[in-house]
Parts: C-alpha cells; structure tokens; sequence
C-alpha cells in the first residue's frame, strides 16, 4: 500500500506546493511510482507541473471526485515524468467543499477515493489548502504522514500550534495512526541572523522532527513553477534542487 502523505500549513507562502511537487518529482526520480493529489482550490501544484487549470478540456478533476461524480482512477493523468502522476484541481474545489458541508461521509471522501487506488503507488502526496478547512482535515484522515514547511522568517511557528492541536483532534476521532513525519525549513537565508534564529527556535520546539536539510531562498525555486515544472527539471544543479532531492532521501528514510 503506498504511504500517504499530507503537505498543509494554514499560513500561505510557506512554500507548501512547491515542496510537495518538487518532493513528488523526486520521488519519482528514484523509481517509486508517485500520485500528487491537488487538494488545494488555488490549483496551484497543477499549474506547477504545466496543466492549465482553467482550459475547459481539463474534463473531471479533484471537484469531481470529493462530489462522488467521478472515482480517482478517472481522473489521474501521467506528468511528462516517469513514475510521477497528477490528480488536477481547478477554482471549482472550494464550490464543492462548500457543497458537501451537509454531505454524509464529509470527512473521509478523500480517504474513501484513495482506497481504490493506492495498491498502484509507493508514495501519494496531498497538497492541502493554507487553511484549517474541510478539505485539510480530509487530507490528514486520508494519510499516514502529516509533512509541515515552515519557511525560516518572523511569524513562523504562527499558526503551528492550532493545527498540531488539529492533528490531535483528527488522531483521536478518525485517524490514530497519523503520524508528523517532520518539519522542514523553507527560504532559508543563511546570509540573515534572522533565520538562523528562526531555525534555532523550529529545532528547540520539535528537535527530532525537524528535517536536517533546509530550503534555501533560491530564484530557481521561484521561477520553476511559472514554467510548468518542478525546479529538479528546471535546474538540477541549483542550490534549490539539490535540497530538495536531499531532503526527499530524508523522507525515504523516515518511512521505510
């Protein structure tokens, strides 16, 4: 069965998406068969991977599956990269968040939709929405592995708490086994005292869990997305690149 692993922070611009594309692309790299789900309205994993989001041909995506309109299975679409497959979102995911509100069965539609298919895959990643919503807590129901960027600047630990708290909730009503895979630092700046005090504070509150490798603040990372790809094929060699394939090592490793 393959190991499902939940990307989410409530803050935005943590670097979420960009770390589970670019955690997807390598995974795939190193020969595990990998599903990114785009759980996130903005839809932005699947711009990031060059999918128009918004080109009526797109046929059924994520909205489709959490209205029970169309199983995963359907959906999926090979990336241009071996082993790596996409399930799309579009704008019209928070319309259907709203609409299964009064739903049965609200909370685990996406674990239900993944049930059918994860025998097919090693890793599945879901990029989740910078929010406390319906559609996070669908995330960590459905997965087994909680991963949480937390880029290295002021206000960073905010909002931590609240969710960590949420892990909880979710842990001891519908998920025992979900587990904080760890903590990964993003945009770091080694050049600022900033954060390397930042760093220091993440390590002091979750020691163990935090992930060795840091994200460095790197113009490939930024740009990489506004050319449909992950940074890994953009621009192997950048600073960027290199963390990520290091710091996916790090997540093979921790869930062997």
């Amino acid at each position: 069965m393959a190991k499902v692993i939940c990307v989410t922070n409530q803050k935005g611009g943590v670097g979420k998406t960009t770390t589970a594309v670019n955690l997807a692309y390598y995974l795939a790299k190193d020969k595990k068969k990998t599903l990114l789900i785009d759980f996130d309205p903005q839809g932005n994993a699947t711009s990031g991977l060059g999918v128009d989001k918004n080109d009526p041909s797109l046929g059924s995506t994520m909205t489709e599956v959490i209205l029970n309109k169309a199983n995963l299975s359907e959906i999926i679409r090979p990336t241009k990269y071996k082993n790596f497959d996409l399930a799309p979102a579009t704008p019209e995911l928070a319309n259907a968040e709203v609409e299964i509100t009064g739903m049965t069965r609200k909370f685990v539609r996406l674990r239900d939709a993944i049930r059918d298919i994860e025998a097919n895959y090693h890793y599945i990643i879901i990029d989740s929405p910078p929010s406390l919503s319906l559609l996070t807590v669908n995330g960590m129901i459905a997965s087994n592995y909680l991963l949480l960027p937390v880029q290295t600047e002021f206000y960073a630990l905010e909002g931590v708490a609240q969710l960590l708290e949420s892990m909880k909730l979710v842990m001891k009503q519908a998920n025992p086994n979900l587990k904080l895979l760890g903590v990964l630092a993003t945009m770091y700046d080694k050049r600022t005292s900033l954060s390397s005090q930042v760093y220091a504070e993440i390590k002091k509150y979750f020691k163990d869990l935090t992930f060795k490798t840091t994200i460095p603040r790197n113009v490939r990372v930024a740009e990489a997305p506004s050319h449909g790809v992950p940074v890994g094929a953009y621009d192997k060699f950048s600073k960027g690149a290199k963390a990520y394939k290091e710091f996916t090592k790090e997540v093979e490793e921790r869930t062997k």
